[in-house]
């Protein structure tokens, strides 16, 4: 479908395609079966300016947003969901500070991510803390002019390997999520430290760590916005960032479509073609139709977010749930048309399924995002009223 891309988009979509094809798809087997994290192909995006697409022109960006970030990891993702997201993860950390920072806080920060010289993550998650976001435990304590940082973040994505991470901890215990404050805290920081990179299923080339703090100092001008805001810029973060979640499923499905159908039309059984038979026309028609609606409700989010509403958490939660959905679907489904071949790890698509399944889990799993649609749908109702 046509989605009335503007030249700078189709320029940026096609870069992001050009860089997939020929830098990532010889080696996206390797780095998935070596689990090493990608640091030449994320210079190779750097060098591209695509780490540029989601910052304003004033911090050194091109002057994008989401919908330009969702155009590159769904590119990204349609070769590798792991790569993907070492890329994606850097804006999702970087939007705590594009949209709560301090000016000298952006001066200082995103020329820097929008350069692709220094990698961001976002600390929320902790171990009693995943869907219970509220649940954190983590405390920044005030003294004098610094906070002093203590806890544990648990699955952070770019854990270990980002420069700039904006972590989420407990200025006021007593009020509970109210009580929460976001900081910007770099590497090298005395008193963080990381812990093990995570053996995963999928998303082997990406790395997730925890995040450790024990006594670090961190400088009051490190704190974004004010004490108690943490909670709401954690929430207004997942508002921008699901629908990077969301074209990275699309990417994931996209790719598991391309390659089944490929397979399908190679393969021959009964004397003829798979793609020939009716059964497999039928899932494969099911599987373009699904990706096709994912990514037309995807890329109408990020335009809506992009638009400066306040109101998007319920479309970025559809978002992400649909498109998410979509893409385990349809990698199972790919895996199914290749049949004993699709199981088999020289093809890729088992690596699709794999990949597609954290999709539904991270960034708020599937069921929370049920809950947050409930939730505005059921406050809509009762505003009209």
């Amino acid at each position: 479908m046509d989605y009335f891309l503007t030249d700078d988009q189709k320029m940026i979509k096609d870069l992001a395609r050009k860089i997939a094809e020929e830098k990532i798809k010889p080696v996206r087997a390797e780095f998935d079966e070596s689990e090493q994290f990608p640091w030449e192909i994320m210079k190779t995006l750097a060098q591209s300016d695509l780490f540029a697409v989601f910052v304003p022109e004033e911090y050194g960006g091109l002057g994008g947003g989401c919908f330009e970030l969702c155009l590159v990891t769904e590119e990204l993702s349609r070769i590798c969901g792991g790569i993907a997201v070492c890329y994606a993860a850097t804006a999702l950390g970087a939007y705590p500070i594009l949209l709560f920072g301090s000016d000298e806080q952006k001066k200082k920060y995103l020329p820097a991510i929008a350069a692709g010289e220094r990698l961001a993550a976002f600390a929320l998650t902790e171990a009693q803390a995943g869907s219970d976001a509220g649940n954190i435990q983590t405390t920044a304590t005030r003294d004098g002019d610094n906070y002093i940082l203590n806890g544990t973040k648990q699955w952070i994505t770019n854990g270990g390997e980002a420069e700039i991470y904006t972590v989420v901890a407990l200025t006021d215990r007593k009020k509970g999520a109210r009580g929460a404050s976001t900081f910007i805290v770099e590497k090298g920081t005395p008193g963080m430290t990381f812990g093990k990179k995570e053996k995963k299923m999928g998303i082997r080339a990406s790395a997730t760590r925890e995040v450790i703090f024990q006594d670090c100092v961190v400088s009051k001008e490190n704190l974004i916005g004010r004490e108690g805001m943490g909670f709401m810029v954690a929430m207004k973060t997942f508002d921008s960032s699901r629908p990077g979640i969301g074209a990275q499923s699309v990417g994931i499905a996209q790719g598991a479509l391309d390659e089944a159908l490929s397979f399908a039309r190679q393969r021959v059984q009964f004397g003829q073609s798979v793609s020939s038979i009716q059964a497999v026309q039928h899932m494969l028609s099911d599987m373009a139709t699904q990706i096709e609606a994912a990514r037309a409700l995807v890329l109408a989010t990020a335009r809506h977010v992009d638009s400066g509403n306040p109101r998007v958490s319920k479309e970025s939660a559809m978002a992400k749930l649909f498109a998410s959905d979509v893409a385990m679907k349809v990698a199972v489904d790919a895996v199914q048309i290749c049949g004993g071949s699709g199981y088999m790890r020289d093809y890729p698509v088992e690596k699709y399924m794999r990949d597609a399944k954290i999709t539904q889990i991270y960034e708020g799993t599937n069921q929370i995002q049920r809950n947050v649609i409930a939730q505005s749908l059921i406050r809509e109702t009762v505003s009209k009223q």
